[in-house]
């Protein structure tokens, strides 16, 4: 192998290695079908072979309607904005509101830790139970959650009270970071996942940025408790939406190979079933007056809209809860996901830090700022950010395509790695530089633009660490990401000590080590580059592992 990856001599192909020469539109998984029983798009999409292939069913969600799709992406994907506000947006009015509350700024930002530890633990229990009984169920009930804490925060007379409400808030908000991309997978076709993806990551950008912009006004002008008054607001409205139009996503579908041999047809042999096959799209979907469809031998009624209601419409897998439980544990040891743990965890905890920092840093001398000036700080990262999130995906993808070029077509999940170099330039510069502004008393736009340049290289990495561990354990992105997340116990620890840490070493002292750490697990994508071929194929191997980390 070129530039530094080893070779593995055991598996002729190792998952996540692709010949690109031998590749045709067919999805992988669809290799042993005939193309002419495959379903197709239609339109400009007429090309494309729809993976995955949906069921003749109406009920089936990758037959809806595509404007029902992009309004139950829209909801749940507005629900994980105000979610995404939720834990930053009280950081610039932290002294006003532990003044008020007759606390420390230290223990306050400790109420911001037990939110990020609440939802790192509960992502282990909504995961299983989203993938064991629906969707649906974990939304509403998360919506409930979220509508009742933020009215119980508005409420609290004191610091026990408020923290309970962070808490109960914190359980609520762990369906949203991660459900929203299983829906997404569940309703839309691969070719449309990148659009409504990159709207998803939209939301959560406005939210997380955008809060705690918005926020300082609202402190300043009207109080703390409006901030969650406005929270409960939003989510009352959204909550009766979830309820009435986000229907459960969660599909039993049987392979096709199945559903062709329903039919009396087999993968070579039933040409004659094709004229029989019509295009899928949004247009004749939304067109179709059917109201039964005929699928082998079983006939499946277009259920009623009160049926689409219901909260409870059994299981969806026969997999036991305990092993789904259990897995993204396992998977949090591969190396491709401790990497990314690693490097996106770290990276995003040290992030945090900024926001249970930055009212005590800017509201002091030589800066000065208002609340509502504080809160105009996230303007820095929402700019940085966007900008890094457009350049690092069509980046990335051209750097693969480079790569597996000069390398006489054959394409390794490694060719993700390269661009990591410029988001580790990049954060050097933004970590390394907002203790040094600080400590050196700089004008404002100094540590405004490493404070933005952190955030930046977050979003330039994102493309590296998802894109790797996706090429290389495509049908575990589930159980990853939500191993992945659990980066919010790591989170919790810090933030919970933080700014004492920081009264006592100073901020130059304190951002030099998160510079320090940055700079290591970024050191360690050297050893993935030059191992993580073996390392795939190994975990490819390992035949007792891939009965347990695959359904039953």
């Amino acid at each position: 192998m070129p530039w530094g990856i080893l070779e593995d001599h055991h598996l002729e192909r190792v998952p996540g290695t692709i010949i690109l020469a031998d590749q045709s539109d067919v999805p992988e998984e669809y290799r042993n079908i005939s193309r002419d029983l495959l379903k197709h798009g239609t339109g400009r999409y007429s090309h494309i072979i729809l993976a995955p292939q949906p069921t003749d069913s109406p009920n089936d969600p990758l037959n809806w309607p595509t404007w029902r799709k992009d309004l139950i992406l829209m909801i749940v994907g507005l629900s994980a904005g105000v979610v995404g506000a939720y834990g930053p947006m009280l950081s610039p009015g932290f002294v006003e509101i532990a003044a008020a509350l007759g606390i420390t700024v230290n223990t306050l930002s400790q109420a911001t830790a037990w939110i990020i530890l609440m939802i790192g633990i509960s992502l282990f229990i909504f995961n299983p139970l989203a993938k064991k009984i629906g969707r649906r169920p974990v939304y509403v009930l998360s919506s409930i959650i979220m509508l009742s804490g933020s009215i119980w925060g508005a409420l609290a007379k004191d610091y026990n009270s408020f923290l309970g409400s962070r808490i109960w808030s914190g359980f609520g908000m762990a369906p949203y970071e991660v459900l929203v991309q299983c829906t997404i997978a569940d309703i839309y076709y691969v070719h449309q996942r990148a659009t409504r993806i990159a709207v998803w990551n939209m939301f959560l950008l406005c939210g997380i940025s955008g809060g705690a912009l918005i926020a300082g006004y609202i402190i300043e002008d009207q109080g703390w408790q409006w901030t969650l008054i406005w929270c409960a607001i939003i989510f009352g409205i959204l909550l009766p939406l979830v309820v009435l139009l986000v229907p459960e996503t969660a599909y039993r579908r049987n392979s096709y190979e199945q559903q062709l041999s329903a039919q009396g047809a087999t993968g070579r042999d039933a040409k004659s079933v094709t004229s029989e096959k019509k295009d899928v799209s949004s247009e004749q979907e939304e067109r179709t007056k059917v109201e039964t469809v005929e699928t082998g031998a079983v006939t499946e009624q277009k259920e009623s809209y009160l049926r689409s209601l219901r909260l409870w419409d059994g299981i969806y897998t026969e997999t036991p809860l305990w092993k789904i439980f259990l897995r993204p544990m396992v998977v949090f040891f591969y190396p491709a996901v401790l990497w990314g743990f690693l490097l996106y965890g770290i990276t995003l905890s040290w992030i945090v830090v900024f926001s249970v920092v930055n009212a005590v840093i800017f509201t002091a001398p030589p800066y000065n700022f208002s609340v509502s000036e504080t809160g105009l700080i996230s303007l820095s990262p929402f700019i940085l950010t966007f900008i890094g999130e457009m350049v690092s995906g069509p980046l990335n993808d051209w750097v693969c395509l480079y790569l597996a070029k000069k390398n006489h077509g054959i394409y390794e999940p490694e060719f993700r790695l390269p661009p990591i170099i410029i988001s580790f330039l990049v954060g050097v510069a933004g970590f390394f530089g907002f203790g040094a502004t600080v400590h050196f008393q700089t004008h404002w736009t100094g540590p405004v633009l490493c404070f933005g340049l952190a955030n930046m290289s977050l979003a330039l990495s994102n493309a590296s660490v998802f894109g790797y561990i996706i090429d290389s354990h495509k049908e575990l992105s589930e159980e990853a990401f939500v191993a992945i997340n659990a980066r919010n116990l790591l989170t919790f620890g810090l933030t919970y000590f933080v700014n004492d840490w920081l009264a006592r070493d100073g901020v130059l002292k304190v951002f030099n080590v998160l510079g320090g750490v940055f700079v290591a697990v970024n050191a360690l994508t050297i050893p993935l580059w030059i191992f993580g071929k073996r390392l795939r194929s190994f975990i490819a191997r390992n035949k007792a592992l891939y009965q347990f980390m695959h359904e039953d």
